[in-house]
């Protein structure tokens, strides 16, 4: 089975339909999948539901997929930095289910592994149980949350051999591993390939079971989300 796809558009071809659920790893800017958000935005695909940590920012991530309006919902944890995301949630023109981020990586997690809920104390007591079945251990309460799995992921790897085994760098890994898990069909985003047998083993994140289709992108942007700088001192100051 050929997993690599000449470009980002081929490896989303025949598997983005309007109405499902997408997956995108990522934690705010570090480790997204750019060619293929941007990819997901050419499709003209619509009334997504989208996972993901947060939602890019103004322009770029994501947040490109809310300015062309192909987002109904999101499941995140974190709405700062977006103010595209801001006014159409307090105009009633996007739907949130806001999620702990600890349990949002854990209902992905779950839902890799195929376990279909779990029970947490994070959020008892807040609006993040309302609604949901609280149940006591040990005299301690605990709300039950469902697991995520979505119709697509999307995620960003530092480096894949041709089986599609991923390995991530540094923080740039975050969701990304979670994510690969929890989708019914994935695709990865890499900037380097190589052949089968070239990866050690011990250095593999994401076996390639979980992954369908690879595109590589050499040259991602890497946008910076919110650059901070120091002044280089003058001499004699």
């Amino acid at each position: 089975m050929n997993k690599l796809y000449p470009d980002a558009v081929s490896a989303l071809e025949g598997i983005v339909k309007d109405g499902q659920t997408i997956a995108v790893g990522g934690f705010g800017l570090c480790g997204i999948p750019e060619a293929l958000i941007a990819a997901l935005r050419d499709s003209g695909v619509k009334d997504l539901t989208a996972i993901s940590n947060n939602a890019g920012v103004d322009g770029f991530g994501l947040g490109q997929l809310l300015t062309t309006r192909q987002i109904k919902k999101m499941i995140s944890s974190y709405v700062g930095e977006n103010k595209e995301f801001e006014r159409q949630y307090l105009a009633g023109e996007l739907a949130l289910e806001f999620t702990p981020q600890g349990t949002l990586a854990e209902k992905l997690r779950a839902g890799g592994a195929g376990i279909p809920a779990f029970f947490t104390k994070t959020g008892v007591g807040t609006l993040v149980a309302e609604g949901k079945e609280i149940r006591e251990f040990d005299g301690q309460k605990y709300v039950m949350e469902h697991a995520l799995v979505a119709d697509v992921s999307l995620v960003k790897a530092y480096k894949a051999d041709k089986a599609g085994n991923l390995v991530y760098r540094k923080t740039a890994r975050n969701f990304n591993p979670n994510v690969a898990m929890a989708g019914k069909f994935t695709v990865a985003e890499v900037e380097h390939i190589v052949e089968i047998g070239e990866l050690d083993p011990d250095e593999i994140h994401t076996p390639g079971i979980y992954v369908q289709r690879i595109v590589v992108n050499a040259t991602p942007e890497k946008r910076i989300e919110q650059r901070t700088i120091t002044a280089t001192a003058k001499a004699g100051e």
